[in-house]
């Protein structure tokens, strides 16, 4: 929990700063290292759906190909 919360802290810190730096704003770049993260999540967490069905896929292949019953 600890290494997430660090993360958490970077990923804010980050997208505060780029935005920030490319802006002078420190208006949107407080919107942005809120608003980036909390959408990068939910991109995460389909992205790891996705990786899930390409990993089962490619067990019930490997098992298909050696005579395998999954």
């Amino acid at each position: 929990m600890k290494k997430t919360f660090s993360f958490a802290i970077v990923h804010f810190t980050v997208a505060f700063g780029v935005t920030w730096l490319l802006t002078g704003s420190f208006i949107l770049g407080g919107l942005v290292a809120l608003i980036e993260p909390a959408v990068n999540s939910i991109a995460y967490f389909f992205h790891e759906k996705a990786w899930q069905r390409f990993d089962k896929k490619d067990s019930a292949a490997a098992s298909d190909s050696l005579g395998v019953s999954v």
